[in-house]
């Protein structure tokens, strides 16, 4: 009777076993009951669903520690996000090894150390040798693991804001620790000093710092080969110059002022033979740009990406975020494309093909993040970022009625359970296959325009207002995400470089696509910019900054930044 009682109690883990399920979100009111009976720990009967990829178990308070068998039993795992529970001072046992692994989420809860035996995984061999994103904002930490780095040694994005850290171990900036590490983000916490070391950190491109106890900021920081966002407000400098430099955010003032030594920094002679090789290579590129130098000894047509800057912009298009979609899904970046071309051929269907790869991969099938295309002549600004009650959220999804999210998700899950029975198999398609990602979820994130329409409700459906057609030739691109911010911008670069490969084979491709095809396909926007051809006769892509703000005006991200797009393959020239 007992074993009986037990399975009752975890509904989702026999659902997710008939159905070979690959993906689980456990959340929600009477999860909080379940796991306190439990010990304050996940059942073991979870630790036996080997097929799972993402796992989420968020916003329980009794929850204190993962369990033993978490490692074994999920070899499979992709994604781990155990947010705003109750984890900690440790993890007992430790969470790896998890070969496959490549973002895990523990920000919100309680844990103050990491230790051998109580932390992330193994150091050798590497207990996460995946692992992209490390997201351990939130918690109590006073130090980071020394083994971090050999832990983890493929680490793109670190998060570890509203901590308790007063310095970084060694080992994490010692040379070829983290060869990858792109974002690093260290605000609220108590840090004294910045290792000169950090310039080992060759691919960093995003420094968040802010609100700390720092006093300098080394010289060598200006040696990060791609650094290009920094912020080091809320701390109290000591040279006077560079904090003013540092409450306008002006990265680029900043490094060149560290690069010439500040006061009392690094020798004259060598900061202004550093000055003028760095202006000698950008005479260099521009006349390469200007010329076209090179291009017919390689035989590669140049493809041309210009950024339009906010401020070069009469009419730039701002989407404001509300505070309720921290708990659902807190990142966005949005990008205006002008200059696509969708009619000839099979563009359009090569460009929803496109799409739907990078939700499969990258994206790891909308659980790590979600696109979505709007056709920008339909989309009205500003755009509001919020989180709704899936009864008060309305939207006419792609292809249908207008319908409150409630009733969509209804109607999607009984034909969902119909299109099983059909095909007598346990898998769905289309936008099925997403639907347990809203499972447990109070609120519902959307994207409204300024008539007050909800133009996208991720990570399932546009809305038919905003859809592209073989005629939208400019678009608003929207990618959000529930685990990285960095993880959004790399798909939004991802997805902008395809486009501009797509628009330039367009010609070579003239297949045909009836006007039913193009009509059941989602949108992106306006048709009237002139755009003037270059020299081959192709006009170029122009990509348009998109700022995303909170409710009063504040800043929260541009893109693209000067640290983004900078993985343009040679044949792609982008100009800013």
């Amino acid at each position: 009777m007992a074993v009986v009682a037990a399975a009752e109690a975890w509904p989702e883990l026999e659902l997710a076993e008939r159905e070979r399920r690959r993906e689980l979100l456990l959340t929600g009111p009477g999860l909080e009951e379940r796991v306190k009976a439990a010990g304050g720990r996940l059942p073991p009967r979870l630790f036996t669903l080997p097929l799972l990829h993402y796992l989420e178990v968020s916003g329980c308070s009794s929850l204190r520690a993962p369990g033993p068998g978490l490692a074994q039993g999920l070899p499979q795992l992709h994604s781990l996000v155990l947010r705003r529970n109750a984890l900690g001072p440790g993890l007992s046992p430790e969470l790896g090894p998890l070969p496959a692994l490549r973002v895990l989420d523990l920000s919100g809860n309680v844990l103050e150390a990491l230790p051998p035996g109580q932390g992330l995984g193994p150091a050798e061999p590497p207990g996460l040798p995946q692992l992209q994103s490390l997201n351990l904002s939130g918690n109590r930490l006073r130090q980071l693991p020394a083994d971090l780095a050999r832990c983890a040694p493929r680490l793109q994005s670190l998060n570890l804001t509203g901590n308790c850290l007063d310095a970084f171990p060694a080992e994490l900036f010692r040379p070829g620790a983290l060869p990858l590490l792109s974002e690093l983000a260290a605000a609220d916490n108590c840090l004294r000093e910045l290792s000169p070391d950090i310039a080992h950190l060759v691919s960093l491109k995003t420094l968040d710092l802010s609100n700390n106890q720092l006093s300098e900021i080394p010289a060598e920081l200006a040696d990060c080969p791609k650094l290009k966002e920094i912020n080091f407000r809320g701390n109290k400098l000591r040279d006077r110059r560079l904090e003013k430099m540092v409450s306008g955010c002006q990265t680029r003032s900043i490094l060149e002022y560290l690069r010439a030594g500040g006061r009392g920094g690094r020798s004259k002679g060598r900061a202004e033979g550093s000055e003028k090789e760095d202006r000698k290579k950008r005479r260099e590129r521009k006349q390469r740009r200007e010329s076209g130098e090179g291009e017919e000894e390689v035989g590669v047509a140049k493809l041309m990406l210009r950024v339009l800057h906010v401020s070069e912009n009469p009419t730039p298009l701002t989407v404001r975020v509300s505070p309720e979609v921290r708990d659902v899904r807190p990142y966005i970046v949005g990008a205006v494309v002008r200059g696509m071309d969708l009619q000839p051929g099979n563009a359009l269907r090569r460009f929803l093909t496109t799409q739907t790869k990078l939700h499969d991969d990258l994206c790891e099938k909308r659980t790590a993040a979600t696109i979505a295309t709007h056709d920008l002549q339909a989309v009205r600004g500003p755009l509001l970022y919020a989180a709704r009650p899936p009864e008060d959220l309305k939207i006419v999804p792609l292809g249908r009625r207008e319908a409150k999210a409630k009733e969509l998700v209804r109607q999607l899950q009984l034909e969902a359970e119909e299109q099983r029975k059909q095909k007598k198999r346990q898998s769905v398609s289309g936008l099925h296959r997403y639907l347990h990602l809203l499972d447990g979820k109070e609120n519902y994130p959307c994207l409204v325009d300024a008539d007050g329409d909800v133009i996208s409700f991720p990570p399932i459906t546009n809305s038919e207002k905003t859809k592209i057609k073989k005629t939208t030739c400019n678009l608003f691109l929207e990618v959000t995400g529930a685990t990285s911010l960095q993880m959004c911008k790399d798909i939004m670069d991802t997805l902008i470089l395809k486009m501009v490969e797509l628009n330039q084979s367009t010609s070579e491709n003239r297949g045909s696509l009836s006007d039913s095809e193009a009509d059941a396909v989602s949108g992106l926007s306006d048709p009237n910019m002139n755009l003037s051809a270059g020299k081959d006769g192709q006009c170029p892509l122009v990509v348009e900054q998109v700022r995303v703000v909170d409710l009063e005006g504040s800043l929260k991200v541009v893109y693209p930044s000067k640290a983004d797009l900078a993985t343009a393959p040679p044949h792609v020239t982008v100009v800013r």
